[in-house]
């Protein structure tokens, strides 16, 4: 039996889901078994504690308290803005690293992180937590086995049942900076080429305030692909039908429809036709539950050295990238080109 400690800063939505992930992680693929061993640390006390008691991990008052306390790996589930030095600490502390999107609030913001880490040589995955659902992950290996031919037409789908709170769209950065940079990102993992080129429009119908901090309720961009291929990808925060996350990928030789199951939040406007028959997912940790889990078993594997990184910075980075040119159209009503990452020697 290996014990293998995590630390965890932050325990709002995402970082609770995280702690209970973790408590649940009892092995690891192609390994000895493992106890993993959880402490966590918030500014929110109170709330810590009560999370800690609920998932049988320990508290700590600090992160400096948690970092001394001995880790084999750090998760960071704050806010945005706290990341590039949270990311930094773990660096310094010489332990694996798993950050949520994004690294940094922009891509200027990011660059000297990535400069930090590959000084250092740190280990750093970050949370793009779509490349571990079986759905996507099926796309991808069909369309590398060759199984769709050469791909047409890409559309993805990312529809919220309910926006967060204002408060919170006010920091985003935007509706393709929070939400679309998902689907940014995985259309650059399942194809394997560069967006370099994005046109977007957004409009708002919903809650003036959205509007009023600078954000849109909903928005669709035209992205083209480094070969000419075009895609689109769609957001919305007023999905009433429920939380509804596809990609359609149609090629010369197949077609794939990744998020078309009984819980697809759709109906048929066809006579006789009463799939899907199944509850809409409410939410996106409900679509996302099976990901969440394997991206966190990923992140075990990459500490006991059993795996490959599966989501570097500079792929999070590059996906950031694509989203500022995203929301640069938006604003400007033209096409943006995307600036591509410098080769990186060595």
């Amino acid at each position: 039996m290996k014990d293998i400690t995590l630390g965890l800063v932050g325990v709002g939505r995402i970082g609770a889901m995280h702690a209970d992930n973790i408590s649940a992680l009892n092995a690891v693929r192609n390994a000895e078994d493992i106890n993993v061993r959880l402490r966590l640390t918030d500014v929110a006390e109170e709330h810590a504690r009560a999370v800690a008691a609920r998932v049988g991990a320990e508290f700590l008052p600090s992160v400096e308290a948690l970092l001394a306390s001995g880790l084999d790996g750090l998760v960071i589930a704050t806010g945005t803005g706290t990341h590039p030095g949270l990311i930094k600490a773990g660096v310094d502390a010489g332990i694996p690293v798993f950050c949520e999107k994004p690294v940094a609030l922009d891509v200027a913001d990011a660059l000297p992180v990535l400069e930090y880490v590959r000084e250092r040589q740190g280990v750093v995955q970050i949370g793009h937590q779509r490349r571990f659902d079986p759905g996507y992950l099926e796309a991808r290996r069909a369309y590398q086995a060759g199984e769709l031919g050469w791909i047409h037409s890409l559309r993805a789908v990312t529809c919220d049942m309910a926006p967060p709170p204002v408060e919170f769209l006010a920091g985003s950065g935007g509706l393709f900076r929070d939400c679309s940079v998902h689907d940014f990102d995985i259309l650059r993992w399942l194809t394997g080429r560069e967006i370099v080129e994005v046109y977007a429009k957004g409009s708002n119908n919903g809650d003036p305030a959205i509007g009023a901090v600078g954000d849109v309720d909903t928005a669709l961009a035209l992205v083209t692909f480094d070969d000419g291929t075009v895609g689109a990808v769609s957001a919305t925060r007023y999905n009433g039908a429920g939380h509804d996350v596809r990609l359609e990928i149609q090629g010369s030789r197949g077609s794939l429809l990744v998020g078309l199951d009984d819980r697809t939040a759709l109906a048929s406007a066809e006579a006789g036709v009463a799939f899907p028959a199944g509850q809409p997912h409410q939410t996106f940790a409900e679509r996302f539950d099976a990901a969440y889990r394997a991206e966190m078993a990923a992140f075990v594997e990459l500490i006991l050295g059993l795996r490959d990184n599966p989501c570097t910075p500079e792929d999070a980075v590059a996906a950031s990238r694509v989203a500022e040119a995203a929301q640069e159209s938006l604003r400007s009503g033209s096409p943006v080109r995307v600036e591509l990452a410098p080769a990186v020697a060595g």
